[in-house]
């Protein structure tokens, strides 16, 4: 059985999503040592953001350098072949990368938690932001919310719904 793609063939996939606390771009192997940086400090507190409880990850041991560079040359991978779209966040005007965004094909039969309950949704998504920059949770959220609205081709997307 095929699945339909992810987007359509003719969907100019965004580059970047900008606000003025912080940027998204594709994640990339060159974020390798900021990306691990940035989730290692935070395991705990990803671990218990809307959308990752019971997942597994991060691993709460953690990953080598490397084994968090394969990761990230997975999710350019699926970036370039469109099958799933990994950005990292980066802040403003630090420039650090302080989180993570995934916007990927529901693969179970449901994403949890869509916008409309009894809908399949097309997309599931899922971000976090590092303990030290955890009031960014809620604004990356609804930026990334609104931007998939108004900007992707998805009817439908299971996203974890913040608390003010």
């Amino acid at each position: 059985m095929s699945h339909p793609p992810f987007v359509p063939a003719d969907f100019v996939v965004p580059r970047e999503l900008a606000t003025g606390r912080f940027r998204l771009e594709p994640l990339a192997p060159d974020h390798n040592v900021a990306d691990h940086a940035a989730w290692t400090s935070s395991i705990t507190h990803i671990r218990a953001t809307p959308g990752y409880a019971g997942r597994g990850w991060p691993p709460e041991a953690g990953m080598t350098l490397e084994e968090n560079l394969g990761d990230l040359r997975g999710h350019a991978q699926d970036f370039e072949r469109r099958t799933g779209f990994t950005y990292s966040v980066i802040g403003i005007p630090d420039g650090e990368v302080v989180g993570c965004v995934y916007i990927y094909p529901v693969r179970d039969g449901h994403g949890g938690t869509g916008t409309e309950p009894d809908a399949v949704p097309d997309a599931t998504v899922r971000s976090w932001v590092r303990a030290d920059r955890a009031e960014l949770d809620l604004p990356l959220y609804e930026a990334v919310r609104d931007w998939l609205a108004a900007d992707w081709p998805f009817r439908t997307v299971a996203y974890a719904a913040r608390q003010a």
